[in-house]
């Protein structure tokens, strides 16, 4: 079997988990190595059950706004839609200093950004476990994952989208049997200088579903990005061919 997109996450991993709640967060997570994004660094996140990991201020709401947003929230949106986790998945996190993990993601940094040298001396992953939305009256349920990761002095966010089977929550305009339609789910970052942002494309659109065929490295359902100083690399203009062995990216 083909691994898994995704880094190794769940019980088993010693992971935490977001409450069972409705728009719910974390606690405030802090963070044994500072994370510099967009330029500013973080002592502290928080993993937002609707998609989201904000930095010094929590995200509750549940329909997305396009970026840049006015009101100078710093977060990364992996997909910003209405979860609702108390009708189905678990949202996990944790720090990490795993060594297997961080030489994993050490190897794939290398293979997206050759010209940059950079070896993971840490790493949060959170994940969000086929995560229902709210009103829903199916089974369908969203798997995707943001790891944060850097040497201390380059930051990366790697975003991998294993599973996307809704778009949209029914408050926020989505039909509740197929989770779609209305405002539908945001990808992306918002710096929160109100300048500085970037939308992955199909983001507020129905296109959005297919983000686990989209890439900017080549390797359908994963997008990579440089944050400390934010960089946008590599967007294609059309949806990358699968390569012939997924293995080799992974």
């Amino acid at each position: 079997p083909a691994v898994s997109l995704l880094y190794p996450y769940g019980p088993h991993q010693h992971d935490h988990k977001t409450p069972k709640l409705d728009d719910g967060t974390s606690k405030e997570i802090s963070l044994a190595v500072p994370f510099t994004f967009y330029g500013k660094k973080h002592q502290t996140l928080y993993v937002n059950n609707n998609g989201v990991i904000s930095f010094g201020v929590r995200v509750k709401q549940y329909t997305p706004d396009p970026f840049p947003l006015a009101d100078g929230r710093p977060f990364v949106a992996p997909y910003w839609a209405d979860v609702d986790n108390v009708l189905g998945g678990e949202i996990f996190y944790r720090e990490t200093t795993d060594p297997m993990l961080l030489a994993r993601i050490t190897r794939n940094i290398n293979q997206y950004f050759p010209k940059i040298p950079f070896t993971a001396i840490w790493a949060f992953v959170a994940t969000w476990n086929h995560v229902a939305y709210y009103g829903s009256t199916s089974n369908k349920g969203n798997t995707f994952q943001a790891t944060l990761t850097t040497d201390t002095k380059t930051s990366f966010i790697i975003l991998n989208y294993e599973a996307i089977q809704w778009t949209t929550g029914k408050a926020s305009g989505g039909d509740a049997e197929t989770g779609l339609g209305g405002t539908p789910a945001h990808a992306g970052f918002n710096s929160g200088d109100e300048t500085n942002f970037y939308n992955i494309p199909g983001s507020q659109t129905e296109a959005i579903i297919n983000i686990t065929q989209t890439s900017n490295v080549n390797v359908p359902g994963r997008w990579v990005f440089q944050v400390d100083d934010f960089k946008v690399t590599g967007v294609p203009t059309e949806v990358p061919k699968v390569a012939g062995s997924n293995n080799c990216w992974l």
